[in-house]
């Protein structure tokens, strides 16, 4: 499988996962709140090459790849994600610059479970989404164990391992996007060779 076709393969993933998600947002009430990146601000956010090749394949297209991967490259210190829009006032506030191909971290936050050490799912969230979302929240939680479909995180991690589990090995989000974009563009220099 050569790197295009392991785009699309995790684009695949992606999409199950959104069925999956929009049934889960419909009947629970929960998902992130509109204009939080509240994670997004977090530099340590893990993610792998793997899921971000679909937006290094897209910034290629748009003719951007290089640039990002620059100003990436020359980062002092871990920084926002590449792709978060912050609001002047309040960096915790704004939007995606790329939503369509968001990672799978960014995906499976708040519209996933894991199962604790006793076998029960719990619901990967975070304080925010607790305590503007309460009520939605705790019935959410209640349900995920008896009644409430609700995607678990460990299988689509899982899944985008099988694409490749060397790319799905995961650093801190922008080092990531920086290896997604530089493989894009090796892939795609060679390509343009032939």
């Amino acid at each position: 499988m050569n790197l295009f076709e392991k785009s699309q393969a995790v684009r695949k993933l992606f999409q199950k996962l959104e069925e999956e998600s929009r049934q889960f947002h419909a009947e629970s009430g929960m998902g992130c709140i509109s204009g939080c990146g509240f994670c997004c601000v977090n530099p340590d956010v893990p993610a792998s090459p793997l899921e971000f090749l679909p937006l290094a394949f897209d910034l290629y297209e748009k003719g951007i790849a290089e640039e990002i991967a620059n100003q990436l490259a020359l980062q002092d210190q871990l920084g926002n994600c590449v792709v978060y829009r912050p609001q002047k006032d309040d960096p915790t506030k704004g939007f995606c610059g790329n939503y369509a191909n968001r990672g799978l971290i960014c995906r499976l936050f708040g519209a996933s479970a894991r199962r604790t050490k006793y076998g029960q799912k719990e619901l990967i969230t975070c304080k925010i989404l607790k305590k503007e979302k309460k009520a939605a929240f705790e019935l959410t939680v209640s349900r995920i164990n008896s009644d409430l479909e609700i995607p678990m995180a460990t299988s689509y991690y899982t899944q985008l391992a099988d694409v490749d589990e060397y790319l799905a090995s995961q650093y801190p989000v922008n080092q990531a996007i920086l290896m997604a974009l530089e493989l894009v563009l090796r892939f795609k220099f060679y390509e343009d060779a032939d």
